[in-house]
């Protein structure tokens, strides 16, 4: 990554562990840890686009929260403008709430249902911005549904009376009033048709060209975040198994469960399709409560050693390509 442009985030070493109260009979037992985020070290810079993948309970999620304080670091540091969030006073943390907003997977559920089109975009204006008038607050939030693809006859209608692309957008809206400098979008094409997805993704793209926008965009789909993203963090059981730029990763992914991720994402040309060969992970995901020893990937990698469970491998590479994997090299 070019070191030209202006580092926003730097996320060190970051852990988010539950307390999990035990199943003992012996109210003495200690509670067991869930550890959600195991670790994690990666940087977002002025104006790029991280695509973070993983399978269900990887700790995508809990890792975007965590950058914005919707759910408290176990360890580790948040550092944003050259500032520890993490250790922020609560008063200054709310005031870097400006700067980095979210969006949520639920375009319908993450919108109160008793609030207009209007007063939901409006809301953070009227929170950090209580000296607007009524008018200046009406005016942004038309201008921002005019960005969004809205149309500003419909500010006085209700979340249940548009459809899930549109309660996108309407998120989007909302996301983008303050004006921030990075937006957390956590899965927020999952829940729409095919067609509404590329909608939105391109939407993201024009919004980011057009206001300079840092975007952490949180995937299932692998093809979706290759289509958006700069660098790709690919996370598993709550650890950074690989990052790196897209193109390099995607050429040539290291990691074994990068390569197993690759090889289910369908290609358009029914031959190749046909030709192919998926490889098939086996075994379940470890419980994040009692992750295996050494490397967490081992218990379902076909390439994993005796060494693979005595030794917890590093991330090795550089800043355009890098993998924890004892059995490969960068």
């Amino acid at each position: 990554m070019s070191t030209d442009k202006k580092l926003l985030l730097d996320v060190r070493d970051l852990k988010v562990h539950f307390s999990i109260a035990s199943k003992s009979a012996w109210p003495w037992a200690k509670p067991a840890s869930l550890k959600a985020v195991d670790g994690v070290n990666v940087r977002l810079y002025e104006g790029e686009t991280l695509g973070v993948v993983g399978e269900s309970g990887c700790g995508k999620s809990t890792f975007a929260r965590a950058i914005i304080g919707l759910v408290e670091a176990t360890e580790g540091e948040v550092v944003w403008l050259g500032q520890d969030l993490t250790k922020m006073p609560s008063a200054q943390r709310r005031e870097t709430r400006k700067e980095i907003q979210m969006i949520f997977q639920d375009p319908l559920a993450s919108l109160n249902p008793r609030m207009t089109v209007g007063d939901i975009i409006a809301e953070p204006l009227e929170t950090f911005y209580p000296e607007l008038s009524k008018q200046q607050v009406k005016d942004s939030v038309k201008e921002m549904m005019t960005k969004v693809g809205l149309l500003p006859n419909v500010i006085n209608r209700y979340p249940h009376e548009f459809s899930g692309g549109q309660c996108q957008r309407i998120g989007i809206a909302r996301a983008l009033i303050l004006k921030p400098k990075m937006i957390i979008c956590d899965e927020p094409v999952s829940a729409l048709d095919v067609s509404i997805q590329a909608q939105v993704v391109n939407l993201l793209k024009e919004l980011q060209k057009e206001l300079g926008l840092s975007l952490v965009f949180i995937a299932h789909d692998l093809s979706v975040v290759k289509h958006i993203s700069d660098r790709v963090l690919v996370m598993y059981l709550g650890n950074e198994v690989e990052l790196g730029e897209t193109d390099a990763l995607f050429a040539d992914p290291k990691h074994p469960y990068t390569r197993a991720l690759m090889s289910a994402v369908p290609i358009p040309d029914p031959r190749l399709e046909r030709a192919k060969t998926i490889q098939m992970l086996e075994g379940d995901l470890p419980s994040p409560i009692s992750p295996p020893s050494g490397c967490v990937f081992r218990t379902r990698c076909p390439q994993a050693s005796d060494m693979c469970a005595q030794q917890k491998p590093q991330l090795e590479g550089s800043d355009i390509h890098a993998a924890r994997c004892l059995q490969v090299s960068i």
